[in-house]
């Protein structure tokens, strides 16, 4: 069996994983064969690497990985090839808005994920990779979203519609996944991209063929070459047996 791309980029949270964070029988079975066609498989996840990993052990995967929207970049599993980190001033500022909204929040720093509950102001001591925001107030979060364009420098999606990431500007999973590219010498056009949030929008756009899950936004939808079947239906089983596999 020949494949017809050599790069497979897939998001996870509601992409690779059902909502029960579970990688289905079939959805393994699939996988397994694309990579035993000599296609590369990389997990490409708003996550962090600690809590990707075991998804990719459970794949086998030995290939590279885009973790936190692409500010790391991992040659192989636990070989570091890329990192980009966000300034601490801008941390700071970001914490000060959400206390100001009084809405949930996250970071990420290389060595874990701080939030309200653990969040004990330690901004200079650290190094930052990934801010997060999260509310279901609609109003809130689009008061919010022009608060952070103004600031400008900023890379902003999102990983759930009530949600808003933030990164440094020009970092996302496309940047990644052209990364990952120059690591195995192949290019954009063979690369397939998956996935169902805006932090998936610019590698469906900018891979060979983009596709969304059907659980996926409609602004990514909307972007992408093809739509699948949702992540609770292996999505990713139909984009490999109809478009890298085909019989």
């Amino acid at each position: 069996m020949t494949a017809k791309y050599r790069l497979l980029a897939l998001d996870m949270d509601g992409t690779l994983l059902n909502d029960d964070q579970v990688i289905t029988p079939k959805t393994v079975e699939w996988i397994t064969k694309a990579v035993d066609a000599g296609v590369h498989v990389c997990l490409s996840t708003g996550r962090a690497f600690r809590s990707a990993m075991p998804y990719a052990e459970q794949l086998g995967l030995k290939t590279p990985m885009i973790t936190v929207n692409g500010s790391e970049i991992w040659r192989e599993p636990y070989e570091l090839y890329r990192r980009s980190l966000m300034d601490p001033a801008l941390i700071e500022q970001l914490y000060h808005i959400a206390e100001e909204y009084g809405i949930w929040f996250w970071a990420y720093s290389t060595e874990q994920v701080y939030n309200r509950k653990n969040w004990d102001g330690d901004i200079m001591g650290r190094e930052w990779l990934k801010f997060g925001y999260s509310t279901e107030d609609d109003e809130i979060r689009h008061k919010l979203l022009m608060q952070l364009q103004d600031l400008g420098g900023l890379e902003i999606t999102n990983s759930t519609p009530h949600n808003l990431e933030i990164n440094p500007l020009g970092v996302n999973k496309a940047y990644g996944i052209g990364e990952v590219c120059k690591l195995l010498g192949i290019e954009m056009s063979e690369v397939v991209a998956v996935g169902d949030s805006l932090n998936d929008l610019a590698a469906i756009q900018q891979a060979g063929l983009g596709v969304a899950m059907g659980n996926a936004q409609k602004t990514v939808q909307q972007e992408a070459d093809a739509v699948v079947a949702t992540n609770n239906e292996d999505g990713i089983a139909e984009v490999i047996e109809k478009y890298i596999l085909p019989s």
